[in-house]
C-alpha cells in the first residue's frame, strides 16, 4: 500500500465525509462534490473507483429505505440511453490523458456548481425526449468520474415532484448503475491497485458518517440554504484542477 502522508488522508476524509452529508440529503451528488476534492490529492483513476465503492454501501442503506418510493417509468426511459453512456465513458477512464480528464471534470465542477449557484428555481416539468441526452451525458460522467447523479437528478427533478421519490429515483438509479461500473471497473483492472481496497476501508466511516449526517438533515434544511456552501468549494476545487491543468503550460511563460 502506498505510504499516503496524514494530511492526504485527513483531506480525503473531510472530501468524503462532506461528500456523503450531500448523498444523504438529495440522494445524489457524493462524486460531484469528493471527486473534485479527492483529485487534489490522489490520482483520478484511483479515486473514481474507491468512491464507486462508497455509493454502493450508501445506495444500498438508502434504497433499501425507500425503494417503494422509486419512479419506475421515469427511470425506464433513461436506463437504455444511460448504457451506451456508460460503455463510452469507462473507455475514456482507461485511455484519455489524466490531464485531459481533469480539464474535463474541473470545468464540469465549475460550470455544475456557478449554475446550482445563480440559477432561479423552477417546477416547470419538461419533455421526456430529454432522457436522450441526459441518459448519454449522465452516463459518460458516471463512467469517467461517478458524477452523473447531478445530470440525471436535474432531468428527474422537472418530471417528478415528490421530493422524497425523485430522492428515491436518483438513488436507486446511481446505485443500479453502480453495479455495471463495478463489473466494468474490475474487468478494466482499477481495483488491482495498490492501496486501493484499504484506503476505502479506512474512509469508510467517513462516508457512513457523512450519510447518516445528511438523512438526519434531509427533513429539516432547505436545499439552497443548505448547498450554497457546497457549491462554492465545488467551484473552488474545480478553479483548483483547471489551474493544475494550464501551470505547466503557463508558467514557461510567465517566467
Amino acid at each position: 500500500m502506498p505510504d499516503w502522508p496524514w494530511t492526504t488522508l485527513l483531506a480525503a476524509a473531510v472530501a468524503v465525509m462532506l461528500a456523503y452529508t450531500v448523498y444523504g440529503l438529495t440522494g445524489f451528488g457524493a462524486a460531484i462534490v469528493a471527486i473534485p476534492l479527492l483529485a487534489q490529492v490522489l490520482p483520478l483513476r484511483f479515486a473514481v473507483p474507491m468512491m464507486l465503492l462508497f455509493d454502493l454501501v450508501a445506495g444500498l442503506l438508502l434504497g433499501l429505505k425507500n425503494r417503494r418510493n422509486v419512479d419506475r417509468r421515469e427511470l425506464l426511459r433513461l436506463v437504455p440511453f444511460l448504457l451506451v453512456g456508460m460503455v463510452a465513458g469507462v473507455v475514456l477512464l482507461a485511455r484519455a490523458p489524466e490531464r485531459g480528464l481533469l480539464a474535463v471534470l474541473g470545468l464540469f465542477a465549475v460550470l455544475y456548481s456557478g449554475w446550482n449557484l445563480l440559477r432561479k428555481a423552477t417546477t416547470a416539468p419538461i419533455a421526456p425526449g430529454w432522457a436522450v441526452p441526459a441518459g448519454l451525458v449522465g452516463g459518460a460522467f458516471t463512467s469517467m468520474y461517478g458524477t452523473g447523479g447531478p445530470i440525471y437528478a436535474s432531468y428527474l427533478a422537472r418530471r417528478v415532484s415528490d421530493k422524497d421519490v425523485l430522492r428515491a429515483s436518483v438513488a436507486a438509479l446511481i446505485f443500479g448503475a453502480g453495479w455495471l461500473r463495478l463489473a466494468m471497473f474490475t474487468a478494466g483492472g482499477f481495483y488491482a491497485q495498490s492501496g486501493l481496497l484499504v484506503l476505502a476501508a479506512v474512509l469508510l466511516p467517513a462516508a457512513l458518517t457523512g450519510y447518516f449526517i445528511g438523512s438526519r438533515l434531509h427533513a429539516r434544511l432547505s436545499g439552497p440554504q443548505a448547498f450554497k456552501a457546497v457549491w462554492l468549494l465545488v467551484c473552488a476545487a474545480g478553479l483548483g484542477l483547471l489551474w493544475r491543468v494550464v501551470a505547466p503550460v503557463v508558467a514557461p511563460v510567465v517566467g
